[in-house]
């Protein structure tokens, strides 16, 4: 996002190279420029507001936006200029939910809430946080449907494990072995 024409380009290798149908911009009316150009070159964009993870550092870290005032009104016209600008959906993350209905009421694009309350149009969360696979990522917004991250690191250990003890592979996985070889003989 460096420049328009930074920006059309990568979002064209996007489409090409990674067969994506759309592209995401973080940010707010600075992304419009870009946002307007690519859609004028036939690919679709959704926009994202509020904690935008490419700027997390420049944000202060993982917090909550748009508490203040002058925030608040930053992000809802920011939210009208990438509608103006031609997205076609707006994310918004870690915002308050009073804030992200009254954007989600005044656009007539829809709105994806990631911790943003359920006014949004549609919700999302990541697949690895809602599977549970980093147990010490725990932002209020997330609710885990799973938690992998025990099952995955236990079936690791289990793995690595057998494979120390020359319990894996056995005999009930491995095709046709014939060997006067005393390791292998012990195994059948």
């Amino acid at each position: 996002q460096v420049s328009v024409a930074q920006a059309l380009e990568n979002a064209g290798r996007l489409v090409k190279e990674a067969g994506a149908q759309s592209v995401k911009l973080e940010g707010g009316a600075r992304t419009a420029p870009m946002i307007s150009a690519i859609v004028q070159a036939g690919i679709p964009v959704v926009g994202h507001l509020g904690l935008t993870p490419q700027s997390l550092h420049a944000l202060g870290g993982f917090r909550v936006q748009g508490r203040s005032d002058s925030a608040r009104r930053q992000l809802i016209d920011d939210a009208r200029h990438l509608q103006d600008a031609g997205a076609f959906a707006l994310v918004l993350e870690m915002i308050p939910a009073d804030l992200a209905d009254e954007i989600s009421t005044q656009l007539s694009i829809p709105t994806i809430g990631i911790g943003a309350g359920v006014s949004c149009d549609g919700q999302v969360l990541v697949c690895n946080d809602l599977l549970g696979m980093d147990q010490s990522f725990t932002p209020r917004f997330l609710k885990r449907y799973a938690t992998l991250e025990t099952d995955v690191v236990g079936a690791i250990r289990n793995y690595a494990d057998d494979v120390r003890q020359s319990r894996f592979p056995g005999p009930e996985n491995t095709f046709g072995l014939k060997s006067t070889s005393p390791k292998l003989a012990r195994l059948y």
